[in-house]
């Protein structure tokens, strides 16, 4: 009889060590924050994707500096715009001047609007659509060759995609309503799930990430017009918001060794504020445009 207290390797089991990966919307937030932990994590090489080159720099100046990184890791820029396929196109080519594989995918990348229904922008939906949904198909497909080229049924490449617990629910109502948001998020995850079982043969994993508020640049405008992060954290069943270690937690747990049979899957980080609701969303906040 096998020795069920046995585990392979379990000091490794949440490694990282030598992994590629490739980061969107990595200069801030979320995507900065799962950025740090990769390389932390024991990744070699971390590219950092958004729209503006500067801020890239800035994100790859800071994490470069990091004090725990393993000998030689380093963060490289590569900006892009990942709502088009040209954009798309653009970061594939910067990646491959620097590597031949990819073991990461973190689809980070996106965008909301807040307008009421009836004067809700067509331009504003086709946007977010675009950069949430169709980007991140863009994403998967043009980089499957890099991801295939040294994957393996034991150590097969990861897609991390991050949704929102808007996806699962009804996001916000009202006059800075966010259909756009909310769908592209639904979408994302279905999309996620449907990528999941076409790419597992290719042995490509691929799961989504659902957060809740987190305190980021991004997300701070909204908390500030809905009553600040103390009314926000005292409605939230664990008592307060996310942290950066809770997306670290959930991106390295998906992309290391720990994850290896999770696929498929929509994490929600949110301290359980989805069912304390009722599964709504902050039905009635209003969002900002960005």
């Amino acid at each position: 009889m096998a020795d069920e207290t046995a585990l392979h390797d379990f000091p490794s089991l949440f490694s990282l060590k030598g992994k590629i990966a490739v980061v969107t919307g990595g200069s801030r937030g979320l995507g900065l924050n799962a950025a740090s932990a990769f390389l932390q994590a024991g990744c070699a090489t971390v590219f950092i994707s958004s729209r503006k080159a500067k801020a890239c720099d800035a994100a790859v100046a800071q994490l470069n500096a990091l004090p725990s990184l393993a000998p030689g890791a380093r963060a490289i820029a590569a900006p892009a715009d990942c709502s088009s396929l040209a954009g798309v196109r653009s970061l594939v080519e910067q990646v491959r001047r620097h590597a031949d594989h990819v073991d990461i995918l973190f689809a980070n990348a996106g965008a909301t609007w807040g307008e009421a229904f009836d004067t809700h922008p067509d331009t504003a939906f086709s946007k977010v659509m675009d950069l949430n949904v169709r980007g991140v198909f863009l994403l998967a497909q043009q980089f499957a060759p890099l991801l295939e080229a040294r994957a393996t049924r034991d150590d097969p490449s990861r897609i991390i995609i991050t949704a929102s617990v808007a996806g699962l629910s009804v996001g916000t109502l009202g006059p800075q309503a966010t259909f756009g948001y909310s769908a592209s998020k639904a979408a994302v995850i279905h999309l996620g799930r449907n990528l999941a079982v076409e790419l597992a043969p290719r042995h490509v994993l691929v799961n989504s990430i659902c957060p809740g508020f987190f305190p980021t640049k991004m997300a701070n405008g909204l908390l500030a017009l809905t009553g600040g992060v103390d009314r926000h954290a005292q409605a939230n069943p664990a008592g307060r918001l996310g942290r950066p270690e809770d997306i670290a937690g959930a991106v390295v747990y998906l992309a290391s060794r720990a994850g290896s049979h999770v696929n498929g899957a929509a994490i929600e980080i949110d301290g359980g504020s989805l069912w304390s609701r009722g599964g709504l969303f902050e039905a009635n906040a209003p969002e900002p445009k960005l």
